[in-house]
């Protein structure tokens, strides 16, 4: 590209969508990102033809007029994106101790579903259901309020926000629900953003809650299926999408208030020039490339104190196996091994990962049953996570270590812990598996560049979010953040925040940016209902079915 308006370094949702939207506004847009696929926490990778996309395990607010549905329409790629509707009866199932819960979409459904097991805490749970559903519909009132009236009506238009937003999840809902199950139940999606109740922002997390209050979504082909639909718009506007580009530093000139981002260097060692600089890298990683020299103070100062999110052991697997006659579904499975959330984020931080034979808590996904187009008819793929502390891979971090022999033996038996776990979910599943692959907080590392392996980028704990998170213009001139530690985490959130970021860039609002394409719409279809499913989807089962590749089992190979 001749003449460059907007560098963007990293290609996650947020950085992809910041680049559809200025380049669609006519800048030059060079997306710059150091795997060999574009993506960031959205990208799929595939081992022997079969996908796996470690970031991407369901998304909300996707009907027709919802935000997220909006999103895509207002990105114009919404035509080319096909999502299939997870059981809206229990798009997620929660395995607490021995007991099961199955969680249906929407507000009224939910709350019959949980008064009908918990019938005496039916008049605290209704309050509290609704109080989540009012604080998340207030969080999304604030970005839409601009003008005198507005400004001047907002802490009466968000009271029940202003009331409740600097307490902890777990002090509102102990006023409110005496049953510790049920607590655990209403709050297993703390998993979604990795902080324990007694830790968590309130009103933060009703608003991943309200993101999936009416059901989840999974896109089909993967996250890979929004990376292509981004990059296709950003080519198809001007821009360009390179990868295996690693940045080595950002290009600083000026001095004092005069500084300003003016390019980067690659680690190849060719210099690239620009008008502005815009990184989807988290902060640590931004103003490392930055250097601490161009940085004042204070801004070291809040970087010293910045603490990320959650790390992950993530298992993929490939099984030979009838996932759904042994009682899978398209829902997600939490497992907890009792209902107290705040002892079992504890527990999962435990310092000697391997010391006990199971893990305290399990997120697992079957991504062929979620997005039955990537069925061959015999091979299922299931995704099995879970959270750690990075501390418990420092030993491997340097000295050439990590894929070391000892780092594989390692490995090798967490992979046995997780299946020891997810034998009680699918029992003999260890029998059937033709791969499998271990993700650690390394990996992370090593293909999102995500600091200390986090996979929500900064803590959001309530000095990290809201007013007190990560602005997205820096203090450098032409430098700017979007991405999951700016605005919020998670394909939506990271996708909005480039939005806001585009806004400010090309002086212009959200609103002006978001507003829909005539003729978008997102194609959905129900995973649980085949009989609804377009003659298209059963042709391309079809045809995987037809190119169907035995793989032996690892159990045979082993043997």
């Amino acid at each position: 590209m001749a003449s460059i308006d907007t560098i963007i370094i990293g290609s996650g949702a947020g950085g992809l969508s910041a680049a559809v939207c200025l380049a669609r506004a006519g800048q030059k847009v060079l997306v710059l990102e150091q795997h060999y696929v574009p993506g960031g926490w959205c990208h799929s990778f595939f081992l022997n033809g079969h996908r796996f996309s470690p970031g991407v395990h369901y998304i909300g607010m996707l009907d027709k007029g919802s935000a997220t549905s909006n999103l895509y329409e207002s990105l114009g790629i919404a035509n080319d994106l096909v999502f299939f509707r997870m059981n809206p009866a229990a798009y997620e199932h929660c395995w607490v101790g021995g007991e099961k819960f199955h969680l249906p979409a929407g507000f009224d459904a939910l709350y019959q579903s949980l008064a009908a097991r918990f019938p005496h805490e039916q008049k605290g749970l209704k309050k509290y259901l609704e109080l989540v559903r009012t604080v998340n519909e207030q969080l999304q009132l604030i970005p839409k309020m601009s003008g005198f009236w507005d400004n001047l009506t907002i802490p009466f238009r968000t009271a029940q926000l202003g009331k409740y937003g600097l307490f902890s999840l777990k002090r509102v809902i102990d006023w409110h629900i005496q049953d510790p199950l049920l607590k655990a139940v209403l709050n297993v999606q703390c998993g979604d953003h990795g902080l324990p109740p007694a830790q968590a922002s309130f009103p933060f997390h009703c608003a991943v809650m309200g993101h999936y209050l009416e059901g989840g979504f999974y896109p089909s082909g993967g996250g890979a299926a929004i990376v292509k639909a981004m990059t296709s718009a950003i080519k198809r506007h001007g821009g360009e999408v390179r990868t295996g580009a690693e940045v080595r530093r950002i290009l600083v000139e000026g001095s004092g208030k005069a500084k300003r981002a003016a390019g980067v260097e690659l680690a190849s060692g060719e210099i690239l020039h620009a008008r502005q600089v815009l990184s989807n890298a988290d902060p640590a990683k931004t103003y490392q490339l930055v250097g601490t020299e161009h940085l004042s103070p204070k801004l070291q100062t809040k970087l010293s104190k910045t603490s990320y999110s959650v790390t992950s052991l993530m298992l993929f697997l490939t099984v030979d196996m009838d996932l759904r006659g042994a009682g899978l579904d398209s829902g997600n499975i939490w497992m907890l091994r009792h209902p107290d959330l705040d002892q079992v984020f504890g527990e999962m931080k435990a310092s000697d990962i391997l010391s006990e034979e199971e893990f305290p808590a399990l997120f697992i996904s079957c991504t062929t049953i979620k997005d039955p187009v990537s069925f061959n008819g015999r091979h299922h793929c299931i995704e099995v996570v879970t959270f750690i502390d990075y501390k418990a891979f420092e030993e491997f971090e340097a000295g050439g270590s990590y894929r070391s022999p000892a780092y594989e033996r390692y490995k090798a038996r967490i992979t046995e812990k997780l299946l020891n776990s997810l034998e009680k979910v699918v029992p003999g599943v260890r029998a059937h598996i033709v791969q499998q692959e271990l993700g650690t907080p390394l990996t992370n590392e090593f293909y999102v560049q995500a600091t200390r392996g986090n996979v929500y980028g900064t803590e959001k704990n309530f000095w990290q979010t809201g007013p007190f998170a990560y602005r997205n213009k820096a203090e450098i001139a032409d430098l700017y953040l979007c991405g999951a530690s700016i605005l919020s985490h998670g394909v939506a959130g990271a996708s909005y925040s480039g939005v806001q970021t585009a806004a400010r860039i090309l002086n212009r609002s959200m609103k002006e940016l978001l507003q829909p394409e005539p003729g978008q719409a997102v194609r959905i279809y129900e995973a649980e209902n085949p009989a609804e499913w377009p003659a298209w989807v059963h042709q391309k089962m079809q045809d995987k079915k037809r190119l169907f590749r035995p793989l032996p089992l690892l159990s045979s190979a082993a043997g």
